[in-house]
């Protein structure tokens, strides 16, 4: 979690959103594209520092560059400009599994998509798919749909759908919604991802790439997502009000029999493996870390622990814990001195513009030391009833963090230990948090799966992590000088 607050965006971006299924009947796609206009390039560059912002920054230096070469070179396939310099290609610094495009001409994917990647054909595929959503014009449709349909519509098409684990919310009632980090977002339609499917492979066909690496990416994706489920102690088919976004492996055979038989393209393999060598992964501490159940800030110098059988998911701006019995957020706000006024304020900005909401009963108390207030309310919600709490704490006379808490009624005590355990951390625990990155390494002869596995910067589940990031089926064994990645401590 950035030290910044969010600021809500209403533009429809076209993204990844791995929905939908195969068996329907292709769709006809267009072989070019209308060209971008110039009030979708105004408003890709009106939204454009805003993405930034939410999403980590853009990133810079020889590995970003790269991402931008090989996503200009495939965007310029669309139809959608004729140049290269007409698309803005960005690597986000977000621990997320994620891209997406927005109108305009502006491609995003994350450091994290990327580093589950294996070549450069790959890269393609998903930046094309991107681009596929906003020659259809998508975006377009999906945010009329939403104005039209949804209780939400007011919003519009909000940000960026996430592909994998996101820290999104959902909403729990037609009165109350909380928002990650990465917006809630409306899901594509099944034809919509698959004309996305469709085009985005007509593209790395014209770029000369291996048009088989939109179905290799989704499997990946498929592999990441089922091993998250099982690291996090919760199916891969999680409740709708938990996760947006569905498992990718029904895509896979259909993106797969696409494509075809033949071989040929270009993968770029070796290439891709050293141009994105040292990539950061997972958590960057400037944003806070992810430790188990642990969650660690250096910089804000700040520590909590979240429940038992709950996972964590870092954003930009807040800090998400799901789980089977409620769902919560750890972020920042205003803070003006008054304890008591930044928990009523949390409860208005959680209400929204539509929705009073105000806590019944206000308590102040201590925890470790830090001066802390908390809200309760119970909200009807359907023909049930939630409880929502607001805990927060006082770090100085002028920074404040606080929970937010959705939970069926009467469960809100689950996150009890999560409140108590909030404090301080000392210049020394800040210290020793170091970040992760990734290093590829030459397989020497007497190396196994096992053997490099153990490399692993994680204290379980190492082969597992290591055959899904190297695109490795159970029964895969390595050979002697091919190149793989691990995950290592960045010193």
């Amino acid at each position: 979690m950035a030290l910044r607050t969010r600021r809500m965006l209403t533009l429809g971006a076209a993204s990844l959103a791995l929905v939908g299924g195969v068996g329907v009947a292709a769709q006809k796609i267009p072989s070019s594209s209308t060209p971008i206009t110039p009030q979708e390039a105004q408003m890709g560059a009106q939204y454009h520092p805003q993405f930034l912002a939410e999403f980590g920054g853009a990133m810079r230096g020889p590995q970003a560059s790269y991402v931008e070469q090989v996503g200009k070179n495939v965007a310029v396939q669309s139809g959608l400009g004729n140049a290269r310099e007409t698309f803005t290609v960005s690597l986000l610094n977000s621990p997320v599994h994620n891209a997406f495009a927005v109108p305009g001409g502006y491609v995003y994917t994350t450091r994290q998509l990327v580093t589950l990647m294996n070549n450069e054909a790959e890269l393609a595929a998903v930046l094309g798919h991107e681009v596929g959503h906003v020659a259809a014009r998508h975006s377009q449709r999906r945010q009329k749909a939403a104005q039209k349909n949804s209780i939400f519509g007011m919003l519009g098409a909000i940000g960026s759908a996430i592909l994998l684990g996101d820290s999104e919310l959902g909403r729990l009632g037609q009165n109350l919604a909380l928002q990650g980090s990465q917006f809630f977002t409306l899901k594509f339609s099944r034809k919509q991802e698959l004309e996305a499917d469709d085009l985005g492979i007509q593209y790395l066909a014209r770029a000369g790439y291996d048009r088989r690496a939109m179905g290799t990416v989704l499997a990946s994706l498929a592999a990441q997502n089922t091993l998250d489920a099982q690291l996090q102690g919760r199916n891969a088919s999680v409740p709708e009000w938990a996760s947006t976004h569905p498992d990718p492996a029904s895509r896979v055979q259909g993106a797969l029999a696409k494509a075809g038989t033949a071989s040929g393209g270009i993968t770029n393999r070796d290439t891709f493996l050293t141009r994105i060598d040292g990539l950061l992964y997972g958590d960057d501490p400037a944003q806070g870390l992810i430790e188990g159940s642990q969650f660690i800030h250096p910089e804000l110098r700040l520590s909590f622990t979240a429940p038992q059988g709950f996972y964590m998911v870092n954003g930009t701006s807040a800090v998400s814990i799901n789980g089977q019995g409620g769902q919560a957020q750890m972020k920042l706000a205003p803070y003006n001195g008054n304890l008591d006024t930044y928990v009523r304020a949390a409860f208005t900005e959680l209400g929204g513009k539509n929705t009073a909401l105000a806590p019944s009963q206000m308590e102040r108390t201590t925890v470790n030391g830090l001066p802390a207030t908390y809200g309760t309310a119970r909200v009807n919600n359907g023909n049930s009833q939630v409880d929502v709490v607001v805990f927060a704490y006082e770090f100085a006379r002028d920074r404040a963090y606080h929970f937010t808490v959705i939970a069926p009624a009467g469960r809100a005590g689950t996150f009890n230990p999560m409140f108590q355990s909030m404090r301080r951390i000392t210049p020394v625990e800040a210290a020793a948090v170091v970040p992760k990155k990734l290093q590829v390494v030459t397989v020497a002869r007497g190396d196994t799966v096992a053997s490099l596995a153990r490399r692993m910067a994680y204290p379980a589940a190492q082969e597992e992590r290591f055959r899904v990031l190297n695109a490795l089926g159970s029964r895969d064994q390595l050979v002697p000088g091919q190149r793989v990645k691990i995950v290592v401590r960045a010193r």
